[in-house]
């Protein structure tokens, strides 16, 4: 089977890597110069554990198998990576009782190894934390996803598959018994596939409006919300990551650690109409005041704009948060056409269970 994939971030080398190793000809479309220059390279490079997750959801299903998948294909590829292991803090009665909530959970979802832990043990692991309790999650781990993504694709293209570059989608049309797919840049045109797999980010719902055979009213709406990030310019003081309970859209400004040790802090919520990738530095103010919550002697002016990403969501501020939208032939009706929709946080840790998933609904 020819798979046309379109997206080259970390999910669509993913699913490309899936496809390649199970016998297709594989092309992922990218429209951009390079690999993984949307989400992929603007999140906190967490490998999730997965007891945030509703259960039966896919972000549920996905993240606890995902990660354990992870964690193998990046102790067989040389991926960087550590086990750090993370604590979700409490400060107030309130969130002691939200805490035991996802420990209950991650029971349901079968996480591993969660333990709730009072405020002294907690500060046992972490000498410069605040909090009256915590949950510790032995499983979560940081990567370097740079040198993910570039192991996918040296498997996709160790398996005879490729990545064209500068190349987006314009259109997509079912014709007989394959995809009509027109593609813009230098090398554009038409050309023939068997299957198609939408895994194009936030750019997800335009490609699919590119379709004129899918229905328009499976589209779901798009959503930006954007999350900025600081880095910490003094020397690091925790070594596990920390989050605070979760706040409405994300997981909370949190201590996250690359595998170098440095400490940043984010992300924040800020809904957006448009893309823009500035990081405001008057937002510190806030998130000084969020992480001394949990970390009382942060010191003024130890802040510095860092980066942003934003995030493909497909509900906005205070609705409830949707779930993955995977939609295949099975729901759409149209064979050989996967559409994937709203991929964001656990994305990266679900993208080797995700893409078995996509195979599945193509075969």
């Amino acid at each position: 089977m020819q798979i046309l994939v379109i997206g080259a971030g970390v999910v669509g080398l993913s699913v490309a890597r899936a496809a390649a190793r199970a016998g297709h000809e594989t092309i992922v479309a990218e429209a951009a110069n390079a690999i993984g220059t949307g989400i992929s390279s603007r999140n906190s490079e967490v490998i999730h554990a997965g007891m945030y997750y509703p259960t039966g959801s896919l972000r549920a299903l996905h993240c606890v198998r995902g990660r354990r998948m992870l964690y193998e294909f990046c102790a067989s590829h040389g991926v960087p990576h550590r086990k750090c292991g993370k604590l979700i803090v409490a400060t107030n009665d309130a969130e002691l009782a939200k805490i035991e909530t996802i420990r209950r959970q991650g029971a349901i979802n079968e996480v591993e190894g969660l333990a709730l832990i009072d405020g002294a043990a907690a500060r046992a692991l972490e000498g410069e934390l605040n909090c009256t309790g915590a949950l510790l999650s032995p499983e979560t781990g940081i990567i370097d996803a740079h040198a993910y993504m570039l192991a996918l694709r040296g498997d996709l293209e160790d398996k005879g598959g490729a990545i064209a570059f500068n190349t987006p989608v314009t259109r997509a049309e079912r014709k007989g018994a394959q995809w009509q797919v027109t593609f813009g840049g230098a090398d554009g045109g038409v050309f023939a596939f068997d299957a198609v797999v939408n895994c194009a980010g936030l750019g997800a719902q335009g490609v699919a409006r590119s379709m004129p055979d899918y229905p328009k009213e499976r589209v779901p709406r798009l959503v930006l919300a954007k999350g900025n990030y600081f880095s910490y310019t003094g020397r690091p003081v925790f070594s596990r990551l920390i989050y605070p309970t979760p706040v409405d859209g994300g997981l909370g400004v949190h201590v996250t650690l690359d595998l170098a040790g440095r400490m940043r802090f984010g992300p924040d919520v800020q809904w957006i109409d448009e893309e823009d990738y500035t990081v405001d530095p008057a937002r510190s103010a806030s998130f000084y005041e969020r992480i001394r919550t949990y970390w009382p002697s942060l010191r003024d002016g130890t802040l510095a704009a860092d980066y942003c990403g934003i995030r493909p969501k497909l509900t906005g501020k205070g609705e409830p948060a949707a779930d993955f939208l995977i939609d295949g032939p099975d729901g759409h009706g149209l064979p050989g056409l996967v559409q994937m929709f709203g991929i964001e946080s656990p994305g990266l840790t679900s993208s080797l269970s995700l893409a078995e998933d996509v195979l599945a609904r193509l075969s």
